[in-house]
C-alpha cells in the first residue's frame, strides 16, 4: 500500500513540475512573438534579422521548459 501511494505521489509532483514549468515559457514565447510581429509591422524591411532573433530568444525561453521536463522524467525514474 505505501509503495503505491509513494509511486502515485512521484507521478503527480512530476505533472506538476511539468504544469507549472510549462507557465513560463509559454508566456515568455508568446511575449516574444508578439512584440516581433509589431516590430515587423513597423519595419517590413527588416523581417529577416528580426525573425532570426525572435527565434533565439524562443529557443532560450523554451529552455526551461526542458528543465522541467528532465526534472519530472527524474522524478518519474530516478526517485
Amino acid at each position: 500500500m505505501a509503495e503505491a501511494v509513494r509511486e502515485g505521489l512521484k507521478f503527480l509532483a512530476a505533472g506538476l513540475c511539468m504544469g507549472i514549468g510549462a507557465i513560463g515559457p509559454g508566456l515568455g514565447e508568446g511575449h516574444i512573438g508578439a512584440h516581433a510581429m509589431d516590430a515587423i509591422a513597423r519595419q517590413p524591411e527588416l523581417a529577416g534579422p528580426i525573425i532570426g532573433r525572435m527565434l533565439l530568444a524562443d529557443a532560450v525561453a523554451e529552455s526551461t521548459g526542458l528543465y522541467s521536463l528532465v526534472v519530472a522524467l527524474m522524478l518519474i525514474f530516478v526517485v
